[in-house]
């Protein structure tokens, strides 16, 4: 018994030696000069010298026994899912880019969108990533330096993004049969540590928006491959409001109704997806409906997730008596251009 207890004293010992210590900060971010030595082994690319070095039409995992989802093409020579496997060994492939995304407020769930500034002009890309409250560890405004080797760079709906291969054989997923294949998957978060490495202390104020107007939005919808480098861009509207309608892909632009999401009309037991909040529920079948904004002569869709913590906020109205009035509050709206187009059946116009 003293043997045990002795051994249990000197482990207890050594847990708190080992918790006394201090994390210097020249340990966790990487200063210009550790950059230059880091890429010494190889290249470091712009975002989109790095798409165009290794992002193909096709990809490398195109074969008779390894086919994308049935959903990818049309046979028009255009994929909007790919994947591009990248080197395990040989030269350093790196690039790097100031994070421009959160997740605190649930909108941008196990993703990271990077920037980068190339003569004055923004550079995007998204990365796939496996792991929970990323902001976290990648706080918006950290520049991360990637090594890309051991990785992949791929199209998930036409957006590329840095990945790795996944294999989807969920039949029982709404128009399952069309999803199974392979297509770009998340990077697990303990392969996104050994390949992402902090530059500087994070600076949100070094993020750059583009204003644009929704008709040059708009305009890009239908240069599919074009529209590749353009998502991810944060981008400004202004002079915008939302005009408390969705996009209903039959119709066209559909009045929502004005009532508890949470409830549904009628039946209290059933939430119905045409409440007018910013993310009604699914019903655990499909992706939430996107609400449109207007500038009196063009729309364009704003997309939140069903799980952001805004998802279930009213759009904005005044109530007239008894009337619900959209668009007496107008104003600009921020976020991340996103160009989400899923299935190669559609017409361009009619990308997500």
């Amino acid at each position: 018994m003293k043997s045990i207890k002795f051994l249990s004293i000197a482990a207890v010992a050594a847990l708190f030696t080992a918790c006394n210590y201090d994390v210097k900060p020249e340990s966790l971010y990487m200063n210009e000069d550790q950059v230059k030595e880091k890429i010494a082994d190889g290249k470091l690319y712009t975002i989109n010298e790095f798409l165009d070095a290794f992002m193909t039409e096709e990809g490398n995992y195109l074969s008779d026994t390894s086919m994308y989802r049935t959903r990818a093409t049309n046979g028009d020579g255009i994929y909007l899912f790919s994947i591009d496997t990248l080197p395990t060994t040989g030269p350093g492939i790196y690039i790097r880019g100031r994070v421009s995304t959160d997740d605190f407020g649930g909108n941008f769930y196990k993703a990271l969108v990077i920037q980068q500034i190339v003569d004055g002009k923004q550079q995007n890309l998204r990365l796939s990533i496996d792991m929970g409250s990323a902001s976290g560890m990648y706080p918006r405004g950290q520049e991360l330096l990637i090594r890309c080797n051991g990785l992949a760079i791929g199209r998930y709906s036409n957006q590329p993004q840095l990945c790795v291969p996944s294999y989807n054989n969920n039949t029982n997923a709404q128009h399952g049969e069309q999803k199974v294949g392979w297509a770009p998957g998340r990077i697990p978060a303990p392969i996104c540590k050994q390949h992402f490495m902090l530059v500087g202390t994070p600076d949100e104020s070094k993020l750059q928006y583009d204003e644009v107007t929704i008709a040059q939005c708009v305009a890009n919808y239908s240069d599919i491959v074009g529209a590749r480098k353009i998502d991810g861009r944060l981008v400004i509207l202004k002079n915008v409001w939302f005009d408390g309608k969705y996009n209903d892909q039959s119709n066209g632009p559909s009045l929502c109704v004005h009532y508890n999401p949470e409830t549904g009309v009628g039946n209290p037991e059933v939430a119905d997806s045409n409440a007018d909040v910013f993310a009604p529920t699914t019903n655990n079948v499909g992706y939430p409906q996107s609400r449109c904004i207007t500038d009196g002569s063009q729309w364009t869709l704003v997309s939140t997730s069903e799980y952001a913590k805004y998802a279930h906020y009213y759009l904005p109205y005044e109530k007239v008596g008894d009337a619900i009035v959209y668009g007496t509050y107008k104003g600009s709206v921020r976020g991340i251009l996103g160009y989400y187009m899923d299935n190669a059946g559609y017409a361009p116009d009619q990308a997500k």
